[in-house]
């Protein structure tokens, strides 16, 4: 069930959420800085600080209070998050933006096998279908690279891989922070607390904290708005959007990410990227489709009948 349901208004905050994560890969290749580190530590003390700003707007008083409150799971879901931002910035500096956002989509249905071994959650024969799609999709990418020799590119598309799973696991300690039952948990202090431990040893493995002026201003807009604001609107969606349409809708990010990188540095993405993409994302859409189709279905059902 959800609660409050206001479909429209968590349909915009999703693709809002969907814009603003889509402009990492542009926002990377636009630094002059090479250093990935120093990257990942501005990144995420501005998303940090964003969060934080938001908290204390939201509830002054009680701000710090919810800090605390996330308890040992919402530690664990904070560090999960924080390998993603780690794996992120390091996988496109390794590889393409187009295999970077393509494998990092299969979050759905990684989140579903992880699901099933920790929590023992049925996975329908349809997500295995996709899977298993989603793998050949998968074989394609790391083929290409592993083929011709790319070592950097095959550990780029292997990190970008384990964003995915890293956020299947975030999501497992996420579920055990109120339970199964309970209201959606609050994640605004989880992501703060992410932001915290993704920033602290980047801040000792950068050669150093200085950056140019117009560094300092792109790395604002991303971990404000890329990473900060996208989150933040996932977070307004969530209490409104089925988990298939919220599996729908962030197909923007991968999909508009390399068309991004594209237009404005020229980064074509491949006849690999595109054959395996096509796979990985086609087997997203039709598996996240057809679930929704599945669950709104009695609900059509029982309200013809009512209307009978």
């Amino acid at each position: 069930m959800l609660s409050n349901p206001r479909r429209g208004f968590g349909v915009a905050c999703m693709i809002g959420a969907g814009l603003c994560w889509s402009l990492g890969g542009l926002i990377v290749r636009a630094f002059e800085t090479s250093d990935t580190w120093l990257i990942v530590f501005w990144r995420s003390v501005f998303m940090a600080l964003f969060v934080a700003v938001l908290l204390l707007l939201r509830a002054p008083q009680s701000a710090l209070a919810r800090v605390r409150g996330v308890g040992r799971a919402g530690v664990a879901a904070a560090a999960c998050l924080a390998v993603q931002i780690w794996f992120f910035i390091l996988a496109l500096t390794l590889t393409s933006t187009a295999n970077t956002f393509v494998l990092m989509s299969v979050a759905p249905l990684m989140t579903a096998v992880v699901g099933r071994v920790a929590l023992g959650e049925r996975v329908a024969p349809l997500t295995w279908a996709a899977i298993a799609v989603a793998l050949a999709g998968i074989v394609i990418m790391f083929g290409a690279d592993f083929g011709t020799g790319a070592g950097g590119h095959w550990l780029g598309n292997l990190l970008a891989l384990g964003i995915p799973f890293a956020y299947a696991v975030q999501i497992v300690f996420v579920r055990r922070i109120t339970g199964p039952t309970a209201a959606p948990p609050d994640l605004m202090p989880v992501i703060l607390i992410g932001g915290i431990f993704a920033a602290t040893p980047a801040a000792f493995l950068a050669g150093s904290l200085a950056v140019g002026g117009t560094d300092l201003a792109l790395l604002a807009l991303m971990g404000c708005v890329q990473l900060g604001l996208g989150c933040y609107l996932m977070t307004l969606a969530v209490p409104h959007l089925r988990a298939a349409e919220i599996g729908l809708l962030s197909l923007i990010e991968p999909i508009l990410a390399p068309v991004w990188v594209w237009l404005g540095v020229g980064e074509e993405p491949g006849i690999a990227a595109l054959t395996g993409g096509a796979l990985i994302l086609g087997a997203m859409f039709v598996n996240g489709y057809l679930t929704l189709k599945r669950e709104t279905a009695p609900r059509q059902s029982a309200t013809s009948s009512r209307a009978g």
